[in-house]
């Protein structure tokens, strides 16, 4: 079944530490992402030149240090083909080097064996280019790669690579030749390319200019590879703003939202740049009211982010998390549109079905995940389940799999991780028991409460205010001889009880009365 696409807007608050980004579909939230403005946060696409640490033979991988309190991890086979093009321009570059022409003249050669070793192609202390291709998360430290890339709008530049290729997706032979014989002929020597699905009727000015801006990206590198001889980011990625747009910016997209105009001048020219045609999308938000609470974001958040997330009509999902694997759990609640319980049930997984696919991207949720659909006794519902599940997931720019459901209802869903999973607290801790799940016994809160008051009047106090629950407050005032007489009479003191109601069962405060 195919899923009619919507329209999106993007919205970016530029705060004061970092920018938040909210990608909407029909003004519902489905990607949330923060990028901090302060020090380096080792993102996906950076590019490093890193230290090998420790070879590690057993494994057929090396650990490497980039910069980060955890060492990066790199395999064998995430080497590229022409490795040792990229060492030798490493070992040859100084600052007495033209770099340009070093690395136009540095030969690929044979490609890397498929079945090699790494202890034969890595030592201890030798310095590597290397890419984040998976952020830190948890324990481990980044995956890199040494086949490094930079990505564009249209096309995916690969320095020292002469391999041009052109996506699957564009199915004009005509057009497939076109791209390809372009982008050969303006590309300098030892740089190769992917031509990607958008780049497909693009005239040569747009893919001139683009591959250009890439090739200037990669060698704006070399002064530092050729001086500096340490680790170090070499250069970063795009913004999580402008990459975004990159991979996603279509005819569906209808606006740009920013709060900031130094931001909303970067992102309109770099959409002039990438599709010009749609820069009068960019809009600067000038209105008084925060952006995020404006568009109603914040709600969103704040409802979509819980152990609990609500849907229609009393359903509503439960979602638990582990380091590599997660479990969502589908309830109907008081959900009861029609009297046929397998129609009702087949209804209600469609909604839950709707609500996973967003809540995966907008958590940005990875590795293994295992949904409990409401069980369905016709196999025709769990086929068109399982169709539906796959036409939402579509457009999901995570490599994903699913699986059909399986006679006890579970839904298999694995999905690619290249950042940890988002989590924003959406509780508060209780004033009450602290957090720590337990209050003081019923039994004993009149001992508390008068050896808080012996304490204030050994202060040298003679007056308080006690403000106490109405039910607590019963409690303590009940009866001729009650807990507040005998303690006025005891300590010769005034006390007067003020109930409020905001306040939980045995929550008080006591204070001196002035």
């Amino acid at each position: 079944m195919e899923v009619e696409k919507p329209e999106k807007d993007l919205i970016v608050e530029v705060g004061r530490t970092e920018v938040r980004l909210a990608l909407m579909e029909n003004h519902k939230l489905i990607e949330y992402n923060r990028e901090s403005c302060e020090g380096h946060s080792f993102s996906v696409g950076d590019v490093f030149l890193g230290k090998v640490k420790k070879v590690l033979p057993a494994l057929n991988a090396a650990f490497i240090d980039i910069g980060d309190t955890k060492e990066a991890f790199v395999h064998y086979l995430d080497l590229g083909l022409y490795f040792n093009a990229f060492d030798t321009f490493v070992k040859e570059s100084n600052h007495n080097t033209n770099c340009k022409d070093l690395f136009s003249r540095i030969k690929l050669g044979t490609p890397l064996e498929k079945e090699g070793h790494i202890e034969n192609i890595l030592q201890s202390g030798q310095l590597l280019i290397c890419q984040i291709t998976k952020e830190p998360i948890s324990t481990k430290g980044s995956r890199v790669t040494a086949e490094i890339s930079l990505a564009g709008r249209n096309i995916v530049l690969l320095p020292f690579c002469e391999k041009v290729s052109v996506s699957q997706k564009i199915s004009s032979k005509e057009e497939r030749r076109r791209l390809e014989t372009l982008v050969h002929s303006i590309l300098p020597k030892n740089y190769g390319a992917i031509i990607r699905t958008a780049a497909e009727g693009k005239n040569a000015a747009i893919l001139v200019g683009e591959a250009k801006s890439l090739i200037e990206k990669w060698e704006a590198s070399f002064k530092t590879i050729a001086t500096k001889k340490k680790t170090g980011l070499l250069f970063t990625e795009y913004s999580k703003t402008t990459a975004m747009l990159r991979d996603l910016l279509n005819d569906t997209f209808s606006n740009v939202y920013v709060n900031d105009r130094t931001i909303y001048e970067e992102i309109r020219q770099y959409v002039s740049l990438i599709s010009p045609e749609q820069e009068k999308i960019v809009k600067l938000y000038e209105g008084k009211e925060h952006i995020f609470d404006h568009v109603e974001v914040t709600r969103q958040i704040k409802s979509s982010f819980g152990k609990i997330v609500p849907m229609k009509q009393g359903a509503y999902l439960v979602i638990e998390s582990t380091e590599a694997l997660n479990v969502i759990d589908v309830n109907s609640g008081i959900r009861a549109k029609t009297s046929d319980q397998e129609e009702n049930t087949f209804e209600v997984n469609k909604i839950a079905a709707e609500e996973i696919a967003r809540q995966l991207r907008l958590r940005d949720m990875g590795g293994i995940i295992i949904v409990d659909f409401i069980d369905m006794d016709k196999p025709e519902h769990r086929q068109e389940l399982y169709t539906y599940m796959q036409g939402l997931m579509e457009g999901d720019r995570a490599k994903h799999n699913i699986l059909p459901l399986t006679k006890f209802g579970l839904m298999q869903i694995t999905r690619h991780r290249i950042r940890p999973v988002t989590e924003i607290n959406t509780t508060e801790q209780c004033p009450l028991c602290h957090g720590t799940g337990k209050i003081v016994s019923t039994v004993v809160i009149d001992e508390q409460i008068e050896r808080d008051l012996a304490a204030g009047i050994e202060e040298g106090g003679h007056g308080f205010i006690l403000k106490v629950s109405p039910i607590l407050g019963a409690y303590l005032t009940r009866g001729f001889k009650s807990f507040v007489f005998k303690w006025k009479k005891k300590y010769k003191c005034r006390l007067k009880v003020e109930e409020i109601t905001e306040f939980s069962i045995l929550q008080y405060e006591l204070s001196k009365d002035k």
